[in-house]
C-alpha cells in the first residue's frame, strides 16, 4: 500500500483499514524535558530524519511518474489491439520527460505486465441491455467542471442529495462538513458540530436532513436549511489557489477558505447519536429514513431509531475495525465491511428478526461495499480487487476487476451501472457492472489528485456534473462524464 507522505506536516497516520481518519490521531513526541538524549544528538536525529523523509518523498515521485507511463503505454495498447484511436489522456506525454534509460525501463515493464494479461473477450448482452460506450477519457468524454475548494485537510467521503435541487456534501478530517452547490461550486452550509474528524456525509432521502459521522464517536442529524438563491460566483472575490499537491500554511488555509457572507454555521445538531465506543468511520439512512446505522471502530454497528435516536440493534460478528456501510434503495437490508476480510449483509425486512450472511471473498481489508439499483452488491479491498455479486446467489462473485492499487470508497452510477473506483495511486477508474473497463477520468500534473483518492458519489446522468471524487489532498473535483448508448 502506498505510504502517504508528509507526515511532520499533516500529523496523519496512513493505517491500513484505518485511513488516518480519527482527527485526534498523530505522532507522539516526547517533549525536551521528558528526553534523557543531548540537545546536539537531538538535533543529529532530527536532522538525519528530515534528510530521510526528503529522499524517500523524491524516490516515491519517481515511482508515481514511472506508474504513470506505464498506464498510459497500457492504454495505448490496448486502444491499439482493440482497433481504437488512442485517447488524448494516453498520447499526452508528460511535463517531467525521463532519459532515454528509463524510457526503456518504462517500456520493459509495461511489455512485461501485458504478456502476462488474458485478454478477455467481450460478453454478449441481449437485444433488451443497455449497452453504455464510453466515450474516451480525454477531450469531451471525461473533464473537470468543477473544483469545490475549502477545506483545510483532506476530505473522506463526498455525497449528492435528491430532490428538485441537488447539493453537494463533503466529510473532512478539518472536524467540518460542508454543503455545495453544484453550479456555482459555493459553500453554502458548513457544520462544525463534531469534536473530531468528519468520516461520513449522506442526505435523507426525502427530508432536509443531514446524517454524519465523526472520530468523537458520535453520528449528528441536522437540518440542510440551504437559501433559495445561492450566491453566484461573480459575487465571491477570487483568490489565488496553489497547486493541491502544495503544502499549505496557515495564511494559504485561509486563502483556501471557500466560505462567503453568505454561507451558513450550523454548530449544533438536531439529534446526536450516541452508543458506539470508538470512532464511527460510516453512517447512512434505511430506505424509508426512520432509521439509521452507524458502522464504528469499535468492531459493531448499530442500528437506530431516528425519532427517538434509540438503539434498536446492535450488530456484531466483525473480528476487526469496520470500515464502511451502505443501505439498500430501497429493502431494508444494508452491508457492513471491514478490516476483518470480510463484509456482510444484514437484513431487516422481517421486523421481528434480522438474519445476516457472511462473504469471505478477499485477501485484504474490504474497504467499501455498496448496492446497486438492480440488486447486485459491489465490493472493494485494499488486495486491488473489485468483485460484483448477485443477491440472489452470493456465494460466488459474477465479475471481478483486478487492479494495480488498494480501493477505496467506491460509487455505482444508478442508472448505467458503472462503478466509480477511487485509487491510493491517485486515480479514478470506471468500469461497467460486467468487469469491462471503460477508461480513466484524467490525471496529469496540472489536473486531477494529487494524492489519494478516498472516494467518489453519482449524480444524475444528465447534470453538468455527474461524478464527484475526493481526496487526501483536500480537493473536491465535479467531473463531466459522457456515455453513449448503441
Amino acid at each position: 500500500m502506498p505510504i502517504e507522505t508528509n507526515f511532520k506536516k499533516s500529523g496523519k497516520h496512513r493505517m491500513s483499514g484505518r485511513r488516518g481518519r480519527d482527527a485526534d490521531f498523530s505522532y507522539p513526541r516526547m517533549s525536551e524535558s521528558e528526553s534523557i538524549l543531548p540537545d546536539a544528538l537531538r538535533s543529529k536525529l532530527w536532522k538525519l530524519f528530515s534528510q530521510i523523509e526528503a529522499e524517500f518523498e523524491g524516490v516515491y515521485a519517481e515511482n508515481l511518474n514511472l506508474q504513470e507511463k506505464v498506464d498510459t503505454l497500457t492504454e495505448r495498447l490496448e486502444s491499439l489491439q482493440s482497433g481504437k484511436t488512442p485517447t488524448s489522456d494516453a498520447t499526452t506525454p508528460s511535463m517531467d520527460q525521463p532519459d532515454s534509460s528509463s524510457k526503456l525501463s518504462v517500456k520493459s515493464k509495461a511489455s512485461n505486465q501485458l504478456t502476462q494479461l488474458i485478454m478477455k473477450p467481450k460478453q454478449k448482452t441481449g437485444t433488451n441491455k443497455k449497452v453504455i460506450n464510453f466515450k474516451g477519457t480525454g477531450g469531451s468524454g471525461c473533464q473537470i467542471v468543477r473544483h469545490f475548494r475549502g477545506h483545510s485537510d483532506g476530505v473522506w467521503e463526498v455525497s449528492v442529495s435528491k430532490g428538485d435541487v441537488s447539493y453537494l456534501g463533503t466529510a473532512s478530517a478539518d472536524r467540518t462538513a460542508r454543503l455545495w452547490c453544484l453550479e456555482t461550486g459555493v459553500c453554502l452550509l458548513q457544520y462544525q458540530g463534531h469534536k473530531g474528524s468528519v468520516n461520513s456525509i449522506r442526505f435523507h432521502a426525502t427530508e432536509p436532513l443531514v446524517l454524519t459521522g465523526s472520530g468523537d464517536h458520535t453520528a449528528h442529524i441536522w437540518k440542510s436549511t440551504i437559501p433559495l438563491n445561492p450566491v453566484q460566483p461573480s459575487e465571491i472575490p477570487q483568490k489565488s489557489c496553489p497547486s493541491s499537491g502544495d503544502d499549505l500554511d496557515g495564511s494559504d488555509k485561509d486563502d483556501l477558505d471557500g466560505d462567503n457572507e453568505n454561507t451558513i454555521f450550523v454548530k449544533s445538531a438536531q439529534c446526536q447519536l450516541e452508543g458506539h465506543t470508538s470512532v464511527i468511520i460510516s453512517a447512512d439512512w434505511m430506505a424509508g429514513g426512520e432509521q439509521l446505522i452507524t458502522a464504528s471502530w469499535d468492531r459493531t454497528a448499530n442500528l437506530y431509531d431516528v425519532e427517538t435516536t434509540a438503539i434498536v440493534h446492535t450488530l456484531t460478528g466483525h473480528d476487526q475495525e469496520l470500515t464502511h456501510c451502505c443501505t439498500h434503495p430501497s429493502h431494508k437490508m444494508a452491508v457492513t465491511s471491514s478490516t476483518d476480510t470480510t463484509f456482510r449483509l444484514w437484513d431487516f425486512r422481517d421486523p421481528s428478526i434480522h438474519s445476516v450472511n457472511v462473504f469471505q471473498g478477499h485477501s485484504d481489508s474490504v474497504t467499501s461495499a455498496a448496492f446497486t439499483s438492480n440488486d447486485k452488491v459491489v465490493s472493494g479491498s485494499d488486495d486491488r480487487t473489485v468483485k460484483v455479486w448477485d443477491l440472489k446467489n452470493m456465494r460466488t462473485p459474477i465479475a471481478m476487476i483486478r487492479t494495480d492499487s488498494p480501493v477505496n470508497r467506491l460509487a455505482v452510477s444508478p442508472t448505467n451501472h458503472v462503478i466509480a473506483i477511487p485509487h491510493d495511486n491517485r486515480h479514478v477508474r470506471l468500469y461497467d457492472i460486467t468487469g469491462v473497463r471503460l477508461g480513466r477520468l484524467p490525471k496529469s500534473n496540472r489536473q486531477g489528485h494529487h494524492r489519494m483518492v478516498c472516494g467518489t458519489a453519482w449524480a444524475d446522468e444528465g447534470a453538468q456534473c455527474n461524478l464527484f471524487s475526493c481526496g487526501f489532498d483536500r480537493q473536491v473535483f465535479g467531473w463531466h462524464v459522457t456515455f453513449q448508448p448503441t
